[in-house]
């Protein structure tokens, strides 16, 4: 076992003109380490962040020290956030410039017996990415609308840290990962790869390891998996070793809702050095193949058809010092909770730890993985492609063995980039140009490294060497399809589309009321307010959310029932595109939301909010994306009721639809029994408009388990209804910390909905109760110290 001598913990911290100086927790960040201190205000707090902005324009300097029995030792160092220098006993004895990539060097000639002292200088980013960009052969845009802090596209770490339209802009320092000491000449294991080869019912798994300072004249390399040990061979030219293991009867880890997450424990051993890892056994296939429509795109899991449901996944947090694994545990949770199978990690973020896809392949969340690359235009000269090479090479050996990866992407939107600006624009040769020599460079290593995965060039795309307009050509590859949000599109236009797969769609909302009150004072609680207006990151995105309320809703009649109506009409947009597009399956294999999570707390797209609470709209994601759905798909002079089945085996169901007054009336319109395979969607029930009259329909249908899901469909806007009273009324009980609530209505009330002024769960929100339905709900608070207070809202009477 090689011993390490592990350099976390704290250090010391202070700035490059010594006004500031203060400890320092490694792995963290600075700005949460001056937080801390007491030496910032949260900079999440009302406008704060533009009081703190100065601490990216500055050098940082933390140190500590450590003692020794040896000196041959190398350093190592990761997620080193981003450009610093490293001294030991005053020799520079490391410099870095990428937050993606791992480090090593040995620093033998700096080390000492006994005290030591280590230093790292983080240089400021802001000064760099200048200089980085005066450097260039050509000016090389990056997105100033979105990014309040600049050139962001000449610095290897989360493109979001400069701003987004969703994001805080804070460009922060720190060191995330890890940092130590080990011996030079030990035995290590670095990359570790997999491939299997599924036939007549076996897997055979073929398992290699590279090695450094390795002799297998002195000891073998022994690979263990299933519960048979075999010896590996050695390729000194490659420092390699591989075996070959046959699994006979495999039991094969499947995506959420199609199977179980089997995993097999995998150990290679040389002596007493060990490396275990943990991976699953399946095939994950992208099909894309040209057909009648365009292109197809659909994801095969051990040779069945998936239709992925899930939603893109942006960092857990702005500052990456107050990320931890139980928080992210939970947000991933909530995804399989809300029936997902799948999550798109964003081109703007990062490669996440080790840990993560641990958490992702136990919970069968299958990730379509981009490359760090984002919205920008990127330098394609000779010195960043070779930075790139190793980081790319990095991340895919470190993290494609796992039974989650579905797919690796080369970036995300740079193809739209090329169209936003004026400088490609007027020089579109140069610019596409620089973007096929970065694509390519990607390509190589994933290709090279991980030769049995999947390989897509950049989302959205019609597909390889296509440079199509994938945000309203729906007929090939991957769409983002932005024109309800962006161009201020009806809800009814997602139905006007037909995407193979949508990997980005999306529309704002508010986060809930008790997280704005973390970040507001009650003057502040006014959409046009300096405080909510600068935790609204996209410009026009206020102005648009009322707009949108003008045009389906009465206005609300307090901030309160503002917010909650923008939970209201986000869920109904997105809600409106995936029952339509599963509707269309085979046709459509997949929609992922943008977006699961937010990175603070701010006006966004996320379906949780900052803390993992769920909107809305995480709600609804429960029921729309439940195995067995029912969609009601509006024509021109009738309604079909066509149903979809995501099971892993086909599903018999009873569906009945009736016409639902504004009193409380139900009128029977028609009942049948249906059995559906998995193929494909299928027409349940034919309803004309002019049997529905100015009814509402309501709609309900049983699956195998008795499980009774119940939807509705208003063919006008809901301000046109003249919605009664419905005198709701709502009864408490509390049993071992878990609160029961039961609510009853006189008249049907829409949208019901449950909040609490602490952060927890409930198991339902935002659903219709009608006269002769009851509804019962619980909530589960995060923790049990405060007693939750109530509110319970519903369309009319936020809109009276």
């Amino acid at each position: 076992m090689v011993l390490k001598t592990s350099l976390v913990g704290c250090w010391d911290l202070e700035d490059e003109t010594g006004e500031h100086s203060l400890p320092f927790k490694i792995p963290g960040d600075g700005i949460t380490a001056l937080q801390d201190e007491g030496l910032i205000n949260d900079p999440y707090y009302g406008r704060n962040e533009y009081d703190v902005r100065w601490i990216c324009e500055r050098d940082w300097i933390a140190k500590r020290s450590f003692d020794l029995t040896d000196t041959e030792l190398d350093l190592v160092v990761s997620e080193l956030d981003t450009v610093s220098e490293i001294k030991i006993n005053g020799e520079v004895v490391l410099e870095t410039e990428n937050a993606f990539r791992t480090y090593r060097t040995s620093v033998k000639s700096a080390l000492r017996v006994g005290q030591n002292e280590i230093e790292i200088r983080f240089k400021a980013v802001t000064k760099y990415a200048n200089a980085k960009q005066e450097a260039q052969p050509y000016f090389v845009p990056d997105m100033k609308k979105m990014c309040p802090i600049h050139n962001g596209n000449m610095v290897r770490k989360p493109q979001c840290d400069f701003g987004w339209d969703w994001n805080i802009a804070l460009a922060p320092f720190g060191l995330f990962g890890d940092i130590y000491l080990e011996p030079s000449k030990a035995v290590r294991f670095e990359h570790f790869k997999i491939n299997q080869t599924h036939e007549n019912g076996s897997v055979a798994v073929s398992l290699s390891v590279s090695l450094k300072n390795y002799d297998d004249s002195a000891s073998d390399c022994v690979f263990s998996l299933d519960g048979q040990d075999v010896k590996g061979s050695y390729d000194a030219l490659r420092g390699e070793a591989s075996a070959t293991i046959t699994v006979s009867d495999p039991n094969f880890w499947w995506p959420a809702g199609q199977g179980d997450q089997n995993l097999y424990d995998v150990s290679v051993s040389i002596g007493d050095t060990k490396l275990e890892k943990r991976i699953g056994l399946c095939e994950i296939n992208l099909v894309s193949e040209p057909d009648d429509v365009g292109r197809s795109f659909r994801f095969e899991v051990n040779g069945r058809a998936i239709f992925a449901k899930g939603a893109n996944w942006i960092p857990a947090d702005a500052l990456a010092g107050k990320i931890n694994k139980e928080d992210v545990r939970d947000l991933l949770q909530s995804a399989v909770d809300a029936n997902m199978n799948m999550i798109r990690i964003w081109g703007g973020g990062r490669y996440e730890p080790d840990w993560f896809y641990d958490m992702c392949d136990e919970l069968g969340l299958m990730i379509w993985h981009d490359l760090m690359f984002s919205c920008n235009l990127y330098s394609a000269t000779d010195d960043f492609l070779a930075e790139i090479e190793q980081e790319v090479k990095e991340a895919v050996l470190r993290i494609d063995y796992h039974a989650c990866i579905a797919v690796w992407c080369g970036d995300n939107e740079l193809l739209g980039a090329l169209t936003w600006f004026e400088e490609a624009v007027k020089d579109r040769d140069r610019y596409l140009v620089a973007y096929d020599r970065l694509n390519r460079a990607i390509e190589k290593q994933v290709k090279e490294n991980a030769e049995h995965s999947n390989w897509w060039p950049s989302s959205p795309s019609p597909g390889p060497m296509s440079f199509g307009d994938t945000w309203h050509d729906d007929t090939s590859g991957d769409m983002h399809f932005w024109s309800v949000w962006h161009e201020g599109r009806d809800f009814d236009h997602y139905r006007d589309v037909s995407p193979r797969f949508c990997s980005e769609f999306g529309f704002q909302s508010y986060p809930s009321m008790n997280v704005i009150r973390q970040f507001a004072d009650a003057e502040d609680l006014n959409i046009a307010s300096p405080v909510m207006e600068s935790h609204q990151k996209d410009k026009g995105g206020n102005a648009r959310i009322a707009e949108t309320m003008f045009r389906y809703f009465r206005f609300p009649n307090s901030f309160e029932n503002f917010v909650y109506l923008s939970q209201v009409q986000q869920g109904l947009a997105i809600k409106t595109a995936v029952t339509h597009w599963r509707s269309l399956k085979p046709h459509s294999m997949g929609a992922l939301i943008w977006q699961l999570n937010d990175t603070w707390p701010v006006c966004s797209w996320a379906s949780l909010n900052y803390g993992g609470d769920w909107k809305l709209l995480h709600h609804m994601e429960k029921h729309f994306f439940a195995p067995l759905l029912v969609s009601a798909v509006p024509l021109e002079d009738k309604i079909v009721l066509r149903a979809s089945n995501d099971l892993p085996q086909s599903a018999k169901s009873e569906l009945s639809v009736k016409a639902l007054s504004m009193s409380g009336e139900q009128r029977d319109l028609a009942k049948t029994e249906f059995e559906i395979g998995i193929e494909s969607a299928i027409d349940v029930i034919e309803i004309s408009k002019a049997d529905l009259g100015d009814d509402i329909l309501l709609y309900e249908w049983i699956d195998d388990q008795g499980n009774i899901t119940r939807d509705h469909l208003a063919l006008q806007p809901y301000k046109a209804y003249q919605l009664a009273d419905p005198e709701l009324t709502h009864e408490i009980e509390e049993k071992d910390g878990v609160y029961h609530i039961t609510l009853s209505a006189k008249k049907p009330a829409f949208f019901v909905s449950v909040e609490a002024d602490i952060s927890g769960r409930f198991s339902d929100n935002g659903f219709l109760i009608t006269p002769d339905q009851d509804a019962l709900i619980t909530f589960t608070p995060k923790t049990g110290e405060t007693a939750p207070n109530f509110v319970v809202r519903d369309l009319r009477n936020a809109t009276l």
